[in-house]
C-alpha cells in the first residue's frame, strides 16, 4: 500500500516530494532498497534541497550508479555544490564522484580548487586523501604547481593513508607534466624511506613509473623493503618483487656457477674487510647475504592466496635463485592450476618456458598436466606443450598412451596439435621415431580430414630425417591420396613424391598422371606442388613424364593465379633446353633436386625466456610498451656497503598530553627526522579499516595516562586519536564436510549438484560467502555448457563459476562460487543451466555460515561485549548433559554450528568465541558460562535477528547428546 500510494503521488507532486516521503517511511529500505532508484532530475532536486539526509541519500544512489558503470556526468553541477559540506559522510561520497568526473568536467572542477586546498588541511585523514585524489584527477596543466605543492605536503603527512595517496598522485602528475620529473624524484626518495607497509607498495609503483633506472635510490632502502615485504598488501608485494628482481640482477653476481657455495649462516662475507672482499675469480662463489635475504623473505609468499604474488615470487626465484633451489616453486605453481582458466593460461605459459630448460622440476607432477575434458582449447594446447617438453626415454611410453586418447578428441584443433606433439617426440627421442611414424600412418585412415591432413604434414617432416628407410610409407600415402581432400595434406604428399621420386619410380609418374587430369580444379597450393613434381620427374624420368610435364606447364601458363603462371614459366625455361635458355638450365638438376635440410620441430616457447617471466611481454612473446629488460649478471659484484644504513639514535623530546574525552593521552614525540617518515597518527573513522589498525603502520607510540594534564599545544586540538580493537581474521577452527543437495539427478535430467560451505574467505569478494559445488553427470551422454544464468530472482550478488564446456558421462567436477547473502538467511535463488535445459535451484545458508572467525584478547572481548548490550544481547539458560560439560565438547559443539574463533580463557567455566559477519563485518560475540548444572549462553551483536537465530542453534547443539 505504501509503495502504490507513493508512486501515485508522482503524478501530482514533484519528484523531490516523493523522495522525501520515501525517506520518512521507517521501512523504506525494505520497500525501495534493491530496486527503487530516483531519476536524474529527482536526484538533482534532492541534492539542491536543504535537508542533509536527502543529499546523503542522493549521493549514495549516485555513487551506486557509478559503481554499476552508468553515466552520471550531468549531475556534476549539483554535486559540486556540496563539495564544502560539513557532513563528513556526504563529503566522502562527493569526493568519490569528483574523482570519477573531474577530468571530464574540468571547468567546473577548477572552480572548486580552493575548496580542495582547504580540505588538504582537514582533520580527517580520509578527507585529506580524497581532496588530493580529486586534485590529481583534474588533468589541466595550469594547476600543476598546486598539485606539486599538495603532493609535497601530503608526503610528510602524519597519516600513512595520506602518504599512500601522495604516492599514487605522483604517477598522475608525471603523466600530465613529465618536466616535473626531478621534483617528483625528490618526493619519491623521501617516501622510499617511509617505514609504513601501507606506503611501500605505492611508492615503489611510483618509482617504477617515474624513474625505474635510478637504482641508487633503492640502495639504502633495500633491506627495509625485503623485511617489510611479507606485511605489504598483495598488490604492493607484486610491484616490489618485480622491482627487486631487476635490482638484484644489477647488484649481485650469478649464483649459477658450478663452484658456488651456499652458506646462509656465513657472517664473514658480510663483515669482512675491503681487502678480504677482493677475491680472485678462481675462488669459489659465495652468495651475498643481501641476495640470500631477498630469497629468504620472499619464500613464505609462495603460500599466498593471491595468484599474482605466487607468480611474482616464482619468476624471482627463476631469475635469481641457484638452480638447485628452484624446485621449491614447483608445488606452488602446480597449485595455481586449480584456479580459473584465465589464471591457468598464464601459469601454464610460464611453466612451458621453464620446462624447456628444467625438465626435472615438473616431471614428478606430470599428471597435473594431463588434459581434462572440461579444459578450454588454449589450456589443452599449453598442457600438451608441457607434456612434450617433459618427454624423455623413461616416460615417453606413458605420454604416447595419453596422446593416443587426445587424438580421438572431438576438438579438432586440439587433435591436430596432438599430432604435432607426437612428431616433436619422434624427433627428440630417436628410440620412438619408428613407433610414432607407424602410429601416424595408421591415422591416415581416420575419417576426420583434419587428423589425416595434420598426420600427412607431420609425416612429411619426419621422413625428411631418414627418407631412404621409409619408401613403404610414401607408397602407402600415395594409395590414400585420392581420399585426402585437405589442400595442405595433398600438397605435402606431392612434395614427398617429387623429393623422393627416385625411391618410388613406379608410383610417382602415376600420381602425376592423375594430377594432370584434375589440375584445373585443385587449390593453388596443390597446383604449385604439381608443377614442382612434374619438373622433378622430367629431370629423373623424362621418358615416361615428358609429355605429361609439357601438358601441365601449358595449363599453368594460362592459370588465373599469377604465382602459378610465373612458376610455370620459370620451370619451363629451367628444365626444357632451347636456344634461349640461359646458363642456369644446365644446373637444373642441382637446383631442383638439391638435398633439403630436415626441419627442426621445437617448442614455440624455446626462445620466450628472453622476456622476464610473468610479464605481459612474455605472455604476448613480443616486447610490450613499458617493458624493462633484465640486465645480465655483473662479472664483479658492486660494492655492497651502499646498502648499509647508519642507525641514528632518536632524540627524545618532551611528552605532549592531549585531552581526549576528559582523559589525558600521553604521546611521546620523536625527532624531526623521524616524524616525516615514521611518526604518523591517524584520525578515527568508520571507514579507515585496516589502514589504521596497525601500530606498524603508524609508527607512533601511544600511551594512556590516568592523570589529566592541561593541553598546551593548540595544533593538536582537532586531532582525534584512534582507540580501537585490532580484529584479525583467523583460519576456521572446524570445516564441516557435509554437503547439501542443490539439484537432484531426477529433477536435473541426469545432472546432479551438491554444495558445501568452505568457511574460507571468499576470493571473489570480501562480502561474499565461499561455496564449493560438485556437479555430476549420471547420464550416458555428455552434458555441455553447464553454467549459472544471468537471471536471479533475489537481490543477492552471485559470483558465477566459469561455464563448464563439457561434462563426460558418469564424471564429476568441482567448482567454486561466491554469494553475498547480505547477512541474511534468505535463500539465494538462481538458474543452473545446461545447453538444453534450465533448473531453478536455491542455496539456503545456516546463520553460522554467514560468519568469519576473528582473533582477539580476552580483555578486548570483555570490552567489546560491554558495548553490545541491551537490544544487542540475546541470552538463554539451558541444562547441559554431562557429556557436554568438558571444554573440548563445548568448543566442538559451538564451532560446528558457527564459523567462530575460539578465544583462550583464563577461567575454566567460561568459554568465549568471536567472529564477524561476512557481508557487513559486524562483530558477533558468543559466551558460554557453566553454572552447574545449568549453562548461560549469551550472544552479543548488532545484527539482532542473526543473534536470536544463532542462539537457537547453539542451544540445540549444546543440549543434544549426540556428537
Amino acid at each position: 500500500q505504501i509503495q502504490s500510494s507513493i508512486f501515485n503521488q508522482r503524478k501530482a507532486h514533484s519528484p523531490g516530494h516523493v523522495c522525501k516521503n520515501i525517506l520518512h517511511v521507517p521501512v523504506s529500505g525494505l520497500l525501495f532498497g534493491p530496486w527503487f532508484l530516483c531519476r536524474n532530475e529527482d536526484l538533482k532536486e534532492m541534492l539542491e534541497s536543504n535537508k542533509e539526509s536527502l543529499k546523503l541519500e542522493a549521493m549514495k544512489r549516485i555513487v551506486g550508479l557509478i559503481a554499476k558503470g552508468k553515466n552520471a556526468s550531468e549531475l556534476f553541477p549539483a554535486v559540486v555544490k556540496n563539495v564544502a559540506s560539513k557532513n563528513i559522510e556526504l563529503k566522502k561520497l562527493v569526493y568519490v564522484y569528483l574523482v570519477r568526473y573531474a577530468e571530464e568536467q574540468q571547468d567546473l572542477a577548477l572552480l572548486s580548487i580552493s575548496t580542495f586546498q582547504r580540505a588538504l588541511k582537514d582533520p580527517n585523514q580520509l578527507i585529506r586523501a580524497s581532496a588530493l585524489r580529486v586534485l590529481s584527477s583534474i588533468r589541466v596543466p595550469i594547476i600543476v604547481p598546486i598539485m606539486m605543492l599538495a603532493i609535497k605536503e601530503a608526503a610528510t603527512d602524519l597519516s600513512p593513508y595520506v602518504r599512500k595517496t601522495a604516492a599514487h598522485a605522483i604517477q598522475k602528475l608525471y603523466s600530465l607534466d613529465p618536466d616535473q620529473k626531478e621534483h617528483l624524484i625528490e618526493v619519491i626518495e623521501k617516501l622510499l624511506k617511509d617505514k609504513s607497509t601501507l606506503v611501500a607498495g605505492s611508492v615503489v609503483m611510483a618509482f617504477e613509473e617515474v624513474c625505474p633506472d635510478r637504482i641508487d635510490l633503492i640502495h639504502k632502502n633495500y633491506r627495509k623493503l625485503c623485511n617489510l615485504l611479507v606485511d605489504v598488501e598483495e598488490w604492493g608485494q607484486v610491484v616490489i618483487i618485480h622491482m627487486l628482481t631487476r635490482y638484484a640482477r644489477t647488484q649481485f653476481v650469478s649464483p649459477w656457477r658450478e663452484d658456488a657455495v651456499f652458506d646462509e649462516n656465513s657472517a664473514k662475507a658480510f663483515y669482512d674487510s675491503e681487502e678480504e672482499r677482493r677475491v680472485d675469480q678462481s675462488k669459489p662463489y659465495i652468495m651475498d647475504p643481501d641476495h640470500r635475504l631477498l630469497l629468504r623473505n620472499t619464500k613464505p609468499l609462495l603460500q599466498s592466496r593471491n595468484t599474482a604474488v605466487v607468480m611474482a615470487v616464482s619468476q624471482l626465484y627463476w631469475h635469481l635463485a641457484p638452480k638447485h633451489e628452484l624446485s621449491i616453486i614447483t608445488k606452488s605453481l602446480v597449485r595455481l592450476l586449480r584456479s580459473h582458466r584465465e589464471v591457468q593460461y598464464i601459469v601454464l605459459q610460464n611453466i612451458a618456458t621453464m620446462s624447456i630448460q628444467r625438465k626435472g622440476m615438473f616431471e614428478p607432477f606430470m599428471k597435473s598436466f594431463y588434459v581434462r575434458s572440461t579444459d578450454a582449447t588454449h589450456i589443452k594446447t599449453l598442457k600438451l606443450e608441457i607434456l612434450t617438453n617433459l618427454a624423455n626415454e623413461a616416460n615417453i611410453s606413458t605420454i604416447l598412451r595419453e596422446f593416443q586418447t587426445y587424438v580421438k578428441s572431438q576438438d579438432k584443433a586440439f587433435a591436430a596439435a596432438t599430432i604435432q606433439a607426437i612428431g616433436c617426440c619422434a624427433t627428440n627421442i630417436s628410440e620412438v621415431t619408428d613407433t610414432c611414424l607407424n602410429g601416424l600412418v595408421l591415422l591416415l585412415s581416420n575419417r576426420d580430414e583434419t587428423v589425416v591432413a595434420e598426420s600427412v604434414v607431420v609425416i612429411k617432416k619426419l621422413l625428411q630425417t631418414q627418407p631412404s628407410q621409409h619408401s613403404d610409407i610414401i607408397k602407402h600415402m600415395a594409395k590414400l591420396f585420392d581420399n585426402i581432400t585437405v589442400p595442405m595434406a595433398r600438397a605435402s604428399i606431392l612434395w614427398l613424391m617429387g623429393e623422393y621420386c627416385e625411391h618410388v619410380p613406379k608410383i610417382a609418374p602415376d600420381v602425376l598422371r592423375k594430377m594432370a587430369k584434375t589440375f584445373t580444379d585443385e587449390e593453388d597450393i596443390v597446383k604449385l606442388q604439381i608443377v614442382n613434381l612434374a619438373a622433378k620427374l622430367y629431370l629423373t624420368n623424362s621418358k615416361q613424364t615428358k609429355l605429361l610435364t609439357q601438358y601441365i606447364l601449358n595449363l599453368g601458363k594460362y592459370d588465373q593465379n599469377y604465382d602459378i603462371r610465373d612458376r610455370t614459366r620459370f620451370i619451363r625455361q629451367l628444365i626444357v633446353p632451347n636456344e634461349k635458355s640461359g646458363a642456369l638450365s644446365k644446373y637444373a638438376r642441382r637446383i631442383l633436386m638439391a638435398p633439403k635440410p630436415a626441419p627442426v620441430l621445437q617448442s614455440a616457447f624455446k626462445d620466450r625466456d628472453r622476456f622476464q617471466l610473468g610479464t605481459l611481454s612474455h605472455t604476448l612473446n613480443s616486447q610490450a610498451s613499458g617493458y624493462l629488460e633484465l640486465s645480465d649478471w655483473p662479472a664483479v659484484a658492486p660494492d655492497q656497503s651502499v646498502r648499509n644504513v647508519e642507525v641514528v639514535e632518536p632524540v627524545r623530546l618532551p611528552c605532549i598530553y592531549l585531552q581526549k574525552n576528559g582523559n589525558a593521552v600521553k604521546v611521546e614525540s620523536r625527532s624531526e627526522s623521524e616524524s616525516g617518515s615514521e611518526s604518523s597518527s591517524s584520525e578515527s573513522s568508520s571507514e579507515s579499516g585496516s589502514e589504521l589498525d596497525s601500530d606498524s603502520d603508524s609508527g607512533t607510540d601511544q600511551k594512556k595516562n590516568t592523570k589529566p594534564k592541561p593541553v598546551q599545544s593548540k595544533p593538536f586540538d582537532a586531532v582525534s586519536w584512534p582507540v580501537c580493537v585490532s580484529l584479525q581474521a583467523s583460519s576456521p577452527v572446524f570445516v564441516p564436510e557435509t554437503s547439501h543437495e542443490l539439484l537432484h539427478r531426477m529433477t536435473g535430467k541426469g545432472l546432479s549438484a551438491q554444495y558445501r560451505f568452505t568457511r574460507q574467505p571468499c576470493i571473489y569478494g570480501n562480502s561474499m560467502v565461499s561455496l564449493q559445488l560438485t556437479l555430476s553427470n549420471s547420464t550416458d551422454q555428455a552434458l555441455e555448457n553447464i553454467h549459472i544464468s544471468e537471471k536471479s530472482s533475489t537481490g543477492q550478488n552471485i559470483h558465477r563459476f566459469n561455464a563448464i564446456e563439457r561434462l563426460e558421462p558418469q564424471a564429476s567436477v568441482t567448482v567454486s562460487m561466491g554469494v553475498d547473502f547480505n547477512d541474511s538467511t534468505q535463500a539465494a535463488n538462481f538458474q543452473l543451466c545446461t545447453k538444453e535445459d534450465e533448473f531453478s535451484v536455491s542455496i539456503q545458508p545456516a546463520v553460522g555460515e554467514l560468519l568469519l572467525p576473528i582473533t582477539m584478547s580476552e580483555a578486548d572481548f570483555t570490552k567489546e561485549q560491554g558495548k553490545l548490550v541491551g537490544m544487542n544481547e540475546s541470552s538463554a539458560t539451558i541444562t547441559m548433559t554431562p557429556e557436554n560439560v568438558s571444554s573440548q565438547s563445548v568448543n566442538r559443539k559451538v564451532v560446528s554450528v558457527a564459523n567462530l574463533g575460539v578465544i583462550p580463557s583464563g577461567q575454566e567455566n567460561i568459554y568465549r568465541f568471536s567472529g564477524k559477519t561476512v557481508s557487513s563485518g559486524s562483530l558477533v560475540l558468543v559466551s558460554v558460562v557453566l553454572k552447574d548444572p545449568d549453562a548461560v549462553i549469551t550472544i552479543n551483536t548488532e545484527k539482532t535477528v542473526m543473534g536470536s537465530m544463532l542462539l537457537r542453534q547453539v542451544k540445540t547443539a549444546l543440549t543434544n547428546s549426540g556428537p
